[in-house]
């Protein structure tokens, strides 16, 4: 599979069979299959066989498939770990990532899952905030992914997660530099209140502002704020086309800025200008 579009990036508890059936016909970019947060201790088991065998049954199109196993340290993780391995799962969320060893031994925990299966990691540890560049830099083994856990991290902090999420702005800048730096892709933290499409909208725009590939969600009717605010809006898909048209013309040819509108675009942006029509081509594909 080739991985396309992270938009939306929906959580389902595993231990629900409906919800992992219903996430089959769902717009979602990504389905995280949730063996963590969502699952009560004696539902663990039951939910890692029922992660496993929705991945191994198929059926959700290019959707990409992530499995969310317990941490490190807790009863469940080697058991996690080794199933997700063999799953065929595109990608496996390791919770709590506070540094570069916690990685490592991620990674030594999933040796026998493919080479392209991907590792996501939470950052949502206060000390993971000083070490995301290391953190970053300890994912080059496997394809990654920085997935923000606000919630956790406002707990910790004992900082108010509201709307605006002023605490954390500056935090979220620093991971997507890290995240970014080092080649990795990264998702936005939750939006709780998930009947308040006006604060959903917000929290999107600000993280694709703060360049951000999309945003985990926690209900399905999320899904559609978040795929379109992380799809290029029509304005941009105008200034892109102008730019890979303007340098495409023979006149350009060797020119290291030229004008596109009212302002100077110069040649490091047109493979921004690139990807933001290849981004529009999958969301409409």
């Amino acid at each position: 599979m080739t991985i396309g579009l992270r938009r939306s990036a929906l959580y389902m508890p595993a231990s629900n069979l409906r919800a992992i059936e219903k996430a089959r016909s769902l717009p979602c970019d990504v389905v995280i299959f949730d063996l963590e947060d969502a699952v009560a201790p004696e539902a663990k088991e039951a939910a890692r066989a029922n992660a496993v065998a929705a991945v191994r049954d198929g059926g959700f199109g290019d959707r990409e498939l992530v499995i969310r196993v317990n941490a490190l340290g807790t009863p469940w993780a080697i058991d996690d770990l080794a199933a997700a391995a063999e799953s065929g799962a595109h990608a496996v969320l390791a919770p709590k990532v506070g540094d570069a060893e916690t990685v490592r031994a991620y990674h030594e925990a999933l040796g026998k899952a493919p080479a392209g299966t991907g590792f996501w990691a939470m950052i949502e540890a206060a000390r993971a905030i000083f070490r995301l560049d290391t953190i970053a830099e300890a994912m080059a083994a496997r394809p990654g992914c920085f997935v923000l856990g606000t919630n956790d991290l406002a707990k910790e902090m004992g900082a108010a997660l509201t709307v605006e999420r002023t605490p954390f702005l500056g935090m979220m800048a620093l991971a997507v530099a890290a995240a970014k730096g080092h080649g990795l892709a990264i998702l936005d933290g939750v939006y709780n209140a998930f009947e308040d499409d006006a604060g959903l909208e917000r929290q999107c725009a600000e993280a694709k502002a703060y360049g951000f590939d999309g945003k985990t969600l926690i209900h399905p009717r999320q899904i559609e704020g978040a795929n379109r605010r992380f799809s290029p809006s029509e304005a941009e898909i105008a200034w892109a086309e102008a730019a890979v048209a303007g340098f495409a013309a023979p006149e350009n040819a060797g020119k290291g800025a030229i004008r596109v509108g009212g302002e100077m675009v110069e040649r490091l942006h047109l493979a921004q200008a690139e990807r933001i029509l290849s981004v529009s081509g999958n969301a409409l594909g």
